[in-house]
């Protein structure tokens, strides 16, 4: 008997960060290849959005060091 997408899930989830990472890549390309277009599309869209909220001042930017500094903390709670 296989395991249903939620015990897949649970799984997955209990996996440390980088190996959850990898496997979202994975799971990303097995995506159908006639959905790319579309998917690009969306990414497209929100790369813009995402310019125009920091071009506007909507959104204000940090640097470097103090991003990656506060992933660090985020991925070793």
């Amino acid at each position: 008997m296989g395991l249903t997408a939620e015990q897949v899930a649970e799984a997955a989830l209990a996996l440390p960060s980088e190996a959850r990472a990898l496997l979202a890549d994975r799971l990303v390309e097995s995506l159908d290849p006639a959905e790319d277009g579309y998917l690009r599309e969306l990414w497209v869209a929100e790369a813009r959005r995402r310019q125009d909220d920091v071009r506007s001042g909507r959104v204000k930017t940090i640097p470097y060091d103090e991003a990656m500094a506060r992933v660090k903390r985020a991925v070793s709670k």
